[in-house]
Parts: C-alpha cells; structure tokens; sequence
C-alpha cells in the first residue's frame, strides 16, 4: 500500500500540468509516510499530517483495521468520510472545500474511492453511497478490464485489484465486468504475471515498461493475490491450508494466478522475514532498506491466499521491528500492522509490547464503542458486503455485543440516513 500514495502524487501532479502521468514504472515505495504536519486539519480526520495526498485513503484503512477489532468509529469520522466523495460517486485524494461541488479540476483518484467504498461497507453504514462509489468505478474500467490511478490512466495491478476488491464488496460479479472484447478485471491483473520458470516467476509488475517487459514489483503482487481471489484488504485468513506452488501454463484461473503470487511472495521471504524498499530512480547505491508496508501486505495476501504458515516469521519480525514505523507512519501504516496481525493470529492490543488498536483510535475522533476481546482470524469476520443500509447486523457485531453484555456496555451503532452531497 506504501507505493500508491506516491502514485497519487505523481498522477495528480501530472493531470494538474496536464502532461501524461507516468505509466512505465512502479513509483517508489517509503519506509514510511513522512508530509509535513498541517496545523488546519479538518474535524473527523485521523491523522495529523497533510492529508492532501492520502486524507481518504488513511480515513478508510483505519475504518478497516477498526472493524476487524470490533471498533465502531465515530459519526464525525465517518461524516467526514462520504463528505469527500462527489456527487458522480467518486472520491479525489483529498478534497479540502467541501462546501463547492466537484468540477473539471478535481482530480479523481481510483484508489481513494475503492478503499472509502470498502470501508463503508465493512462498518455497514452509509452503503447508498458505497453503492454510488462502486457504480462510478464500474464507469471508468478500462479497455483491458482493468483500473489506472486516475480515470483515463493506463491501468495499473494495484489499482485494478484494490477496485475488485471494493465491487466484490458491494455484491458487483466481477467476472462479469467484460469491455467489448471481453476482458475482464482479472485478465487484466494476469496479463501483469510474470510466467512460471522465468526470473521471478509468479511475480506481477505494477505496469508493462516501455517495451512491454514485466519487472516484478512486490507491492503489486501482494496486491494482484488479493485482487484474483476477489478479496478486499481486510480479508482475514483463508481456512484452507494449502502448500504453495507456481503453476506453469497459458489459460490459467484467476485462483491459478493468485497463488502464483502467493507462491513467489513466499520464497521472497523464507530468504528473509522481510522485504526491501525498491531503489530510489537514479539514487546512488547503498543497502538496502526494510519496506514495512509492503512487508505488512505481503502477509494479509499469504494469509488470504491460505499460507499463514508462510507469513510467521515475518509476523514475528514486523512485531520486533515495525512498531514505531507504525507510530511514526500514523493511522495508515498502524492499520497496515492491525490487518496483518489480525490474518495471522497475532494480538494487535499486545503486538511487539504496542496496543495497535488504543495507538490508530488515539489518532482521530474518539470511537462509538470499542469491543474487547480481541478477535482472531477464525473467528466473525467483515461483513459479506451483501447488507442493506437498513442498520442490521452483521454476525460479527452480534457476537462481539453478546461479549459486552456481562459487563453492561452495549454497542451505539449509528447507522444514519444519507448525508445530502456537496
């Protein structure tokens, strides 16, 4: 998840001076996210640093990561959440004037939008306008069956899987998303895989290069594993087991492919419990860096794919090592280490000696309710996506209510009628 806020600022600087945004290379991930802090932060935001480049993105991961740990965020930040989003259904990055409407200027950004329509749906509330977010996104695929960064852009395997995780949230049959020759979402994420046998085999590139060659991108492939299996980013843990394999052919499923991902992520890191932060364009070399982010996504796409056994170690490493990238990175990268704590098992109220969960509701408006214990990976997970905004409950909040009942805390849902768009 760490490149795509970089992608953002390339793609939204490149329609702003209107010249084509970069398409031939993955931007550059960061050991973690470091803007400027803003001392004008609207209300209902998480996070204290500028928003301009990740406002949605960082509100709707800490959503999600909240809901997994049976957190029910406030009215205010969830407000503050549909109030970005257009009325067309689309959310841009971040957009500061809320009180004008959306017009030519205002950049949209698939990413942001695929993640706010994820988040709305998991925490059941506001689902017309997730509905909205989802229908926009269907709009705007691209010839090839997959998403760019930004409307019109070339499309991209973070961007097309994020997307397929926020239609299969809404109930949208992604496999049948066909553009006039056929191509679907999941066509479009394996014509970026990178063959069985040859070099990084299993691998997928974010985008082709200049001259159509696939350059394995670590991110991407965590990404395209969840994207194949039409999965979002908080998926939990698949219950089957299986021992991972890179499968050689031409006309392979999209289950296929997914484990072909699973498959090289896995044997990136038996080498080492972590991966590496991609060089810097034209940086002088030195060694290099742990990527926590992508290490962190790595582990969610293995536990997904049903290799948690594959993803311990590197658990056990980002519990040694990543907490105060966690503080430092703000609600985004603490969500990251929330979602993978919780596909493996581990306690995110106790990972390396940090309560994750207190650390990300620390960093916004106070929540509605908070449910103890916390939950494991086999236990109630995230909404089916299928709810309707009627406020009923999911299996999961009837679960974790009945553990409050002994002590007298009950759960305020507030599940409130649509807010009328700017």
């Amino acid at each position: 998840m760490t490149v795509r806020r970089s992608a953002a600022a390339l793609a939204t600087t490149a329609v702003l001076l209107g010249v084509a945004a970069p398409v031939a290379v993955a931007p550059v991930a960061v050991a973690a996210p470091s803007p400027s802090p803003s001392a004008d932060l609207p209300a209902g935001l998480y996070g204290t640093t500028d928003p301009t480049y990740d406002g949605v993105w960082r509100q709707s991961l800490a959503f999600l990561a909240q809901k997994i740990e049976y957190v029910t965020p406030s009215t205010q930040a969830v407000d503050w959440l549909v109030g970005q989003q257009c009325d067309s259904g689309a959310f841009p990055s971040y957009r500061a004037d809320t009180s004008k409407p959306c017009d030519a200027s205002t950049v949209m950004d698939t990413n942001a939008t695929a993640i706010a329509v994820q988040a709305l749906v998991e925490i059941n509330q506001r689902r017309e306008d997730a509905n909205n977010g989802a229908d926009w996104l269907k709009s705007v695929q691209n010839e090839d069956g997959g998403w760019g960064y930004n409307p019109g852009s070339l499309s991209d395997a973070n961007s097309t899987s994020i997307v397929i995780g926020a239609l299969a949230r809404t109930g949208v049959p992604v496999n049948e998303l066909t553009t006039e020759d056929g191509s679907t979402p999941y066509t479009a994420l394996q014509s970026l895989a990178i063959a069985c046998g040859k070099k990084d085999g299993g691998a997928f590139a974010y985008q082709p290069g200049k001259k159509g060659e696939l350059t394995a991108n670590m991110d991407a492939t965590a990404a395209s594993v969840l994207g194949l299996m039409g999965k979002g980013i908080a998926s939990g843990t698949s219950n089957a087991v299986k021992d991972p394999s890179c499968t050689k052919g031409d006309d392979l499923s999209p289950e296929q492919s997914a484990q072909n991902g699973a498959s090289f992520l896995a044997d990136t890191l038996e080498k080492q419990p972590y991966l590496e932060q991609a060089p810097m364009p034209g940086a002088e070399d030195s060694d290099p860096q742990p990527d926590y982010g992508n290490t962190a996504d790595a582990v969610v796409a293995l536990a997904a794919s049903g290799h948690t056994d594959k993803a311990e170690a590197s658990v056990a490493w980002l519990q040694k090592n990543a907490t105060g990238w966690g503080k430092q990175g703000g609600p985004a990268a603490t969500g990251q280490l929330i979602l993978a704590a919780h596909a493996t098992g581990a306690d995110a109220r106790s990972f390396g000696g940090v309560d994750l969960v207190k650390q990300l509701n620390s960093m916004g408006p106070a929540p509605a309710a908070t449910a103890l214990p916390s939950p494991t990976p086999t236990g109630p997970q995230p909404s089916s996506g299928t709810d309707s905004d009627d406020g009923g409950l999911s299996l999961g909040w009837l679960i974790g209510i009945g553990l409050l009942a002994g002590t007298g805390i009950g759960f305020v849902l507030s599940m409130r009628g649509k807010k009328k768009q700017s």
